[in-house]
């Protein structure tokens, strides 16, 4: 698994960086994910990212695929490497969950069917899509000297509803790997979201790997009391929200031109 998200980081910084990692960053791949990154970076899907353009990369991927993960792991990586050639600057990647873009509680009680959203909450209709696609098309602009910072929503458990502005995408913000389970679905708006990134990454993983990571996280953040909560929940997340878009996967490909089938064990970048 590590060759190959030492293959991602290369392509991603490839993009980034006009065709290649810097000398003094290639000491940070190991030798045996080289050869193989080198052949991705000289591929015909490769292309330049201008310095005015963010690179804009989606992961998405059922409940407990291990999509967070990733992304977080991708902007650390290519910071790592920005970083061995400019130490004392800010860092240049980012990763980015959708959650901060659910639907209040006091928003879905206001539908029309409240109960049927409340007990839906994490399907794609509870999400503010139109939110988010102002954001990514926010992000599409060319950076200017005259450019601000943009600010998305997190999601605080504890109160369970979005935090406005409490995550901040620099004017210094190079490279968003966006993370979310509807990122590659092809309805509106979330594909005319799809259509602003330069990637779109599935990863693809089984119910069963995804259900235990799910109870391993839903007890360490005190979403769920205990494992038999937890699995309840996790089951509930993976069928209401995961299988849908497991049926639908091949459509991702085939529809909106997935970039990249991401599979392996997802604890090792979980």
């Amino acid at each position: 698994m590590e060759e190959q998200v030492n293959r991602l980081v290369t392509k991603a910084w490839s993009r980034y960086s006009h065709g290649g990692i810097p000398i003094n960053a290639q000491n940070m791949i190991p030798k045996y994910g080289l050869a193989q990154a080198n052949e991705t970076t000289t591929s015909a899907k490769l292309r330049t990212t201008p310095p005015d353009t963010r690179l804009m990369i989606a992961v998405s991927g059922i409940p407990g695929s291990g999509k967070t993960g990733l992304a977080h792991m991708m902007a650390k990586r290519i910071n790592e490497l920005y970083f061995a050639e400019h130490p004392s600057s800010p860092p240049i990647a980012t990763s980015l969950p959708m959650d901060g873009y659910h639907f209040t509680r006091a928003q879905l009680a206001q539908m029309p069917d409240p109960a049927y959203a409340a007990a839906r909450r994490g399907a794609a209709f509870t999400f503010d899509g139109e939110k988010f696609l102002r954001l990514v098309q926010s992000l599409r602009e060319r950076i200017t000297t005259e450019s601000r910072d943009i600010y998305a929503p997190s999601f605080d458990h504890a109160v369970k509803d979005p935090v406005e502005d409490d995550i901040a995408i620099p004017t210094t913000c190079r490279a968003v790997f966006f993370e979310g389970n509807y990122l590659s679905l092809n309805k509106e708006p979330w594909n005319r979201a799809a259509a602003l990134m330069d990637e779109l990454w599935f990863v693809d993983v089984d119910f069963e790997t995804a259900r235990k990571r799910l109870i391993r996280r839903h007890v360490e953040a005190g979403i769920a009391k205990d494992e038999e909560e937890a699995n309840k929940r996790a089951w509930r997340m993976i069928w209401l929200m995961g299988g849908r878009l497991w049926i639908l996967g091949w459509m991702f490909r085939k529809l909106l031109r997935v970039s990249m089938i991401l599979g392996g064990r997802v604890e090792d970048w979980a």
